[in-house]
């Protein structure tokens, strides 16, 4: 019509809503999903698991020896010790799938996953989480019952714990959307697995 004009929809308290708003989970203030959060972290777990890597060679017996600058024969120690062998593989192999497997997460999707791909974002979360947790245990376990110290288990244990809070903050919005499929009686289940909009009634 002319002389008439329309106005772009706005959010809550007036402000206009743009395109980049619209990526933005609502009440956020910037978007847990964009490459700008995800890249730096798909970077470090491929640093991760290249030292990882490195460190399980050493242990499976492939390389004769491991880089240790600081602590003598600490990371020999640490690597052949009863702890790293509790499991049927290295703890270090262990380790580097568990970082390939955050690597791979972080890439896949674009940058609205945390309301398209829940499930992708919570396995995103579930890989750093634990492997964070279990890396803080063993860098305690060193000084405390082998007397040792490694270099290199320790810088993995801190590119661990660094990834924990990006991650769990895309897997709040991820649960964020969770919720209010809940409490608009759509079905959880579905928007979990094929993200929100998605979602049928739940009766």
């Amino acid at each position: 019509v002319s002389g008439s004009s329309v106005e772009p929809p706005r959010c809550a308290g007036g402000n206009t809503v743009t395109g980049t708003d619209a990526l933005r989970p609502p009440g956020w203030t910037y978007n847990p999903s964009s490459w700008s959060e995800r890249l730096w972290l798909i970077g470090v777990a491929i640093l991760g698991f290249l030292i990882s890597g490195y460190l399980g060679l050493y242990q499976w017996g492939i390389l004769a020896s491991v880089w240790e600058p600081w602590f003598g024969r600490g990371s020999e120690t640490v690597l052949h010790s009863p702890l790293s062998r509790v499991l049927p593989v290295p703890d270090a192999i262990v380790g580097a799938m568990a970082y390939g497997i955050d690597a791979v997460a972080g890439a896949i999707g674009g940058t609205r996953r945390w309301k398209t791909m829940p499930w992708m974002v919570v396995l995103f979360g579930l890989a750093v989480g634990p492997l964070g947790l279990v890396s803080v245990l063993l860098v305690t376990a060193q000084p405390l019952l082998l007397h040792a110290w490694c270099t290199l288990c320790l810088l993995s244990a801190v590119i661990s714990v660094v990834m924990i809070g990006p991650a769990m903050d895309e897997v709040l919005a991820s649960l964020q959307v969770l919720k209010r499929a809940k409490e608009q009686r759509k079905a959880v289940w579905t928007t979990f697995w094929k993200g929100e909009g998605k979602a049928v009634w739940s009766g």
